[in-house]
């Protein structure tokens, strides 16, 4: 499996059932914390795959902290908690958490409910990474347009033959379309503001 899972938890019985009942799934439990605090500064330099986070903890709560690791580095965070009021609900909806779970914790609902986090935060993953990939495309694709404007309008040419031109100079070059067609914008700048 080799899912890397930081454990949070001041109560140190809990903590260490569910440090075994994860490690017996075969899961790598990489860190444990006590509190917020330390969960933070683990969670930037364990990189975990997942937190394991407890709620109600000294100095800095659970829920304070899940809104730091999963915002700040991206980290899913999954919350256990003695406590299931709406409150608290509502309140790790806003903190961006994977998953919520009600102590005590057993091993028949903690290992479904990490793999589902697992699953979860790998297919949230997958979608920001391909809603980048497509806001790239759309901006090249955007300044590949205004370059070819820009073609079209200096040399008083057409769409086809301005598309073309560009292309050609990519080539030539050995450059991406986007990059000669920044640096076409770029020139088309420098002389308009002379």
């Amino acid at each position: 499996m080799d899912k890397r899972i930081l454990v949070v938890e001041d109560e140190s019985i809990v903590l260490l059932d569910i440090t075994i009942m994860l490690k017996d799934a075969g899961f790598d439990v990489v860190g444990h914390a006590r509190n917020g605090e330390k969960a933070i500064e683990l969670a930037h330099s364990l990189k975990p795959d997942l937190v394991l986070m407890d709620i109600k903890m000294p100095k800095m709560n659970g829920l304070k902290a899940s809104d730091v690791i999963s915002n700040t580095f991206q980290i899913p965070v999954l919350l256990l908690t003695a406590f299931s009021q709406r409150e608290y609900i509502d309140e790790a909806k806003r903190a961006n958490i994977v998953g919520y779970l009600v102590k005590p914790i057993t091993e028949a609902n903690l290992i479904p409910a990490v793999e589902i986090a697992l699953l979860q935060a790998a297919n949230t993953k997958k979608y920001q990474e391909r809603n980048a990939q497509l806001d790239e495309t759309l901006t090249n694709r955007k300044v590949i347009e205004k370059a070819k404007g820009i073609i079209m309008k200096r040399k008083n040419v057409t769409e086809e033959i301005a598309y073309n031109k560009l292309r050609r100079l990519s080539m030539d070059k050995q450059l991406s379309m986007e990059t000669v067609a920044r640096r076409i914008i770029a020139n088309d700048q420098k002389q308009v503001n002379r």
